[in-house]
Parts: structure tokens; C-alpha cells; sequence
């Protein structure tokens, strides 16, 4: 790789690096979880894909993180059959005690307020979604791929990820009817 190649590496990595963060905390419902999925990734597409052409990385990335988000699903199943059989549980602590403390900085509470609900019913809509069709609906209303691209990085056909995408669409609208028009 060369000077330039790093240089535009680190750039499209770091321009990825919040979506891909979001949408593996959608997929793991853990801030740790989804920034081990997201550095797992990232560390297999620069090993694996760093001297394919700029204009394939984002693709290649998306399928990466997507493969790497179902081997989390694959393991996390696994060790909570191993939780439930020997009696752990994880929701035990109290999460952070600071996330209850308001912020005396807000402009506006109360739109602050309407806008926090909103993006907690988006994603709670989002994590109610079949993990296939949150994936096409993430991939290309988010990211931005095309159909072909989508495909590609969800492994499956065109046709596919159409089907997924308007049923994830369709779903969403039912689910989330309450906030739009």
C-alpha cells in the first residue's frame, strides 16, 4: 500500500465509521458489543480489502460488517443458552446512573425531548425488524447502495434485497404511523 493508498484508506474509514457504528449498535442493543463488531470489520476489510480499487470499498466494507454482525447474532445465541442454563443474567446493574441527570446547557428541552422520542421509536421500529430486512433497509436508505451493491454486501440476489426492502418499508410506515404525517 502506499502513502496515498493509506491516506484514502483512513478517510473512507473514518467517514463509515459512525453509520457502521449505529448499525451494529442497532443489530447488538450494546455500545461495547457494536464497537467490537465495527472494529472486527473494519480490521478484516483492511486486511482483506485495502488494495481493491476506492470504488468497491464501501460494498466490500458494508458486506464485512454485515458478515460480522451475524457472527456476533451466531455467538451472542450461543452464550445466552449458556447464561440461561447456568442462571446469569445481565440486567442485573442499574446501567449508568448519570444517563438520569438533565442537561442544563439545552436550548430546548422540549424539542429535545420530541426529537429524542422520535429517534427511540426509530430505533426500536429498526430492532423489530427480521435482521434481513433491517439490513436492506439500512444499506440503502442509509448508506446509500444501490440495489447491485446491496446485494453484494448482503450476499444475496437483487430481487432479494427489493423484497426485503419493502417489506422493512412497509413495516416501519405500520409501526411508526404515530410520527409522520
Amino acid at each position: 500500500m502506499t502513502l496515498d493508498t493509506t491516506d484514502e484508506l483512513n478517510r473512507f474509514l473514518a467517514g463509515v465509521e459512525r453509520r457502521a457504528f449505529r448499525m451494529a449498535r442497532l443489530a447488538t442493543s450494546d455500545d461495547d458489543e457494536a464497537l467490537d463488531v465495527v472494529q472486527d470489520a473494519m480490521l478484516g476489510f483492511v486486511r482483506n480489502y485495502a488494495r481493491k480499487p476506492e470504488a468497491e470499498w464501501p460494498p466490500l466494507f458494508h458486506r464485512t460488517l454485515q458478515s460480522r454482525i451475524v457472527d456476533w447474532h451466531r455467538r451472542s445465541t450461543l452464550r445466552n443458552r449458556f447464561r440461561a442454563w447456568f442462571g446469569k443474567n445481565d440486567d442485573e446493574d442499574g446501567g449508568d446512573p448519570l444517563d438520569g441527570i438533565p442537561d442544563v446547557n439545552s436550548p430546548d428541552p422540549a424539542r429535545q425531548l420530541l426529537d429524542r422520542d422520535l429517534g427511540q421509536a426509530i430505533e426500536a421500529a429498526l430492532r423489530k425488524l427480521p435482521t434481513r430486512q433491517r439490513q436492506a433497509f439500512l444499506l440503502r436508505n442509509w448508506e446509500g447502495l444501490d440495489t447491485s451493491e446491496t446485494a453484494f454486501a448482503m450476499g444475496c440476489s437483487e430481487g432479494s434485497v427489493k423484497t426485503h426492502l419493502s417489506r422493512a418499508v412497509h413495516a416501519l410506515r405500520g409501526m411508526l404511523e404515530e410520527y409522520g404525517p
